[in-house]
C-alpha cells in the first residue's frame, strides 16, 4: 500500500475513499448483526450470525485503519472513530428499518390477498343480487330479500361491513380486514340461502363451495 501516499500524509481523495469503505463496512456489518439478533431464530443461531457479521466488518475496517495509521496516525484515529460512529448508528437504526421492511412485505401480501378477495366479493354480490333482480328467484326465494329473516339480516350486515373495506372501490387495497370481511360475507350468504331453502346444486354461476 505504499502507493497510498508518497509524501507521508494521505491525500484528500485517498482519505475519502478509505472513509467510504470504512463507513460502509461498519454500517452494513452492524445492521446485519442487529438483524440476526432480532430474527426469529434460536439465540445461538442469531448470536453466531451476528459474530460472523462483525468479523466480516472488522476484516475490512481494521486493515483500512491500520494502513491509514501507518501513513498518517491522525487519519487512522479519524477512520476508527468514523467506523465506531457509523456502526453504532446503524445498529440503533436497524430495528426501525427492519420494521419498515416488514410493513412493506405485509402490505404487498395483503394487497395480493385483497385482489383475490375482491373477485370473491364481486361474485358474492352478483350471487345475492339474483334474488333482488331476477323475478324467478325473487318469487321462489322471497326470504332472501326479507330483512326480517335473521339470516338475511346477517347477510345485509356482512355486505355493509365488506363494502367500505375494498372491493369495487380499491381492489388492491392494503386493509387487512377486507379479506376476512369477504369470508364472513360468503358464509352469511350461504347461511341465508340454506335458511331460504335454496339448493346450492341448482344454482348456476359461481362455485358454492362455501355453502
Amino acid at each position: 500500500m505504499t502507493s497510498l501516499s508518497q509524501s507521508g500524509a494521505l491525500a484528500a481523495w485517498q482519505f475519502l475513499a478509505l472513509a467510504i469503505v470504512v463507513a460502509g463496512a461498519a454500517s452494513i456489518a452492524a445492521y446485519l448483526a442487529r438483524k440476526h439478533l432480532t430474527a426469529d431464530a434460536g439465540a445461538s443461531d442469531g448470536a453466531d450470525g451476528a459474530f460472523w457479521d462483525v468479523f466480516a466488518g472488522l476484516a475490512v475496517v481494521v486493515p483500512a485503519v491500520v494502513v491509514a495509521s501507518f501513513t498518517w496516525p491522525w487519519a487512522g484515529l479519524a477512520l476508527g472513530m468514523l467506523a465506531a460512529g457509523t456502526a453504532l448508528a446503524a445498529f440503533a437504526a436497524a430495528p426501525r428499518v427492519l420494521r419498515r421492511q416488514e410493513s412493506r412485505r405485509a402490505g404487498r401480501t395483503t394487497r395480493l390477498v385483497n385482489e383475490a378477495a375482491a373477485a370473491r366479493h364481486k361474485a358474492a354480490l352478483a350471487r345475492w343480487q339474483r334474488y333482488e333482480l331476477d323475478p324467478r328467484y325473487a318469487i321462489d326465494y322471497p326470504a332472501m330479500s326479507d330483512p326480517r329473516q335473521p339470516e338475511t339480516a346477517a347477510l345485509i350486515r356482512a355486505i355493509r361491513a365488506a363494502e367500505p373495506l375494498g372491493g369495487r372501490t380499491d381492489p388492491a387495497g392494503a386493509d387487512a380486514a377486507y379479506a376476512p370481511a369477504v369470508d364472513q360475507l360468503e358464509r352469511a350468504l350461504a347461511a341465508a340461502e340454506r335458511a331460504a331453502g335454496v339448493s346450492p346444486a341448482g344454482l348456476p354461476g359461481p362455485d358454492h363451495a362455501h355453502s
